[in-house]
């Protein structure tokens, strides 16, 4: 019988504020059991580019990823938020580690097709080496990654976090039965963006599609949710999008099935 994994994604909004943030990590370190935490970015990475006068390109939501700004995203995701979380979690006796895609071979990625659209040095994720990760996981270390990884060439590249999450979960499903939560600033999937009490208690595939062609759900909630089906598709146990308070709160959010 394997033993249980929880992978927790945790979204830039939170990141961005303090106590949030402080209040997710302490449930996280509460977590009894093998932990994998995975974070986003946050505006910090903005904000710096910007007082370097360099320009920050979005399309779609999505990071225009130039050689400007792969180094100062790798600076300040793999860097300063990466470490501040594993400080606090250190403080919180959660023994954790910071980890970017290279570090280990852990997390391999190519460079995106520049058609359609070039993003720039973005990372789709090719290969997760779950065996020595697992037993990194199996010392008792929690892996704290950032969303930053690497070609077989080395060159760096920008990735999603909520795919990182979701290949994490996959590739670990093999060792462990693992549980994947996504967290942020909401209760879980609304029907209406301005009730926070109109959670989506169930998505599956068929009500997604639905979801998404009434337009209930979009822009970014969409590859995210596609990121959770997935996942579930691929044998991940239990999927769930919800609070970052998610620890006090179990049943709470949206659960994503087959």
């Amino acid at each position: 019988m394997k033993e249980p994994l929880h992978i927790v994604k945790i979204g830039g909004n939170i990141i961005d504020a303090s106590e949030a943030l402080a209040s997710f990590l302490a449930n996280f370190a509460s977590i009894k059991g093998h932990t994998v935490l995975v974070h986003g970015g946050g505006k910090i990475a903005t904000s710096l580019a910007a007082d370097l006068g360099i320009q920050s390109q979005m399309i779609d939501g999505r990071r225009v990823t130039d050689a400007e700004s792969l180094r100062i995203v790798t600076m300040v995701y793999a860097g300063w938020i990466n470490k501040s979380i594993v400080a606090s979690l250190q403080a919180l006796q959660c023994n954790a580690i910071g980890l970017a895609g290279p570090d280990g071979g852990f997390v391999i990625s190519k460079k995106r097709n520049p058609v359609p659209i070039d993003y720039g040095f973005v990372g789709d994720i090719e290969h997760v080496n779950a065996s020595d990760l697992a037993g990194l996981i199996n010392t008792g270390l929690s892996p704290v990654f950032a969303p930053i990884t690497a070609d077989v060439s080395g060159q760096l590249l920008n990735t999603n976090a909520d795919t990182m999450a979701q290949a994490l979960a996959i590739a670990l499903g093999a060792h462990f039965d693992v549980t994947l939560t996504y967290c942020f600033e909401k209760q879980g999937v609304l029907r209406d963006p301005s009730d926070d009490t109109s959670v989506i208690s169930q998505i599956n595939q068929a009500n997604f599609t639905q979801l998404k062609a009434d337009g209930i759900v979009s822009a970014g909630m969409i590859p995210k949710l596609e990121n959770a089906l997935k996942a579930i598709d691929k044998g991940v146990q239990t999927v769930r999008l919800c609070h970052a308070d998610f620890v006090s709160q179990p049943l709470k959010g949206t659960l994503i099935q087959a």
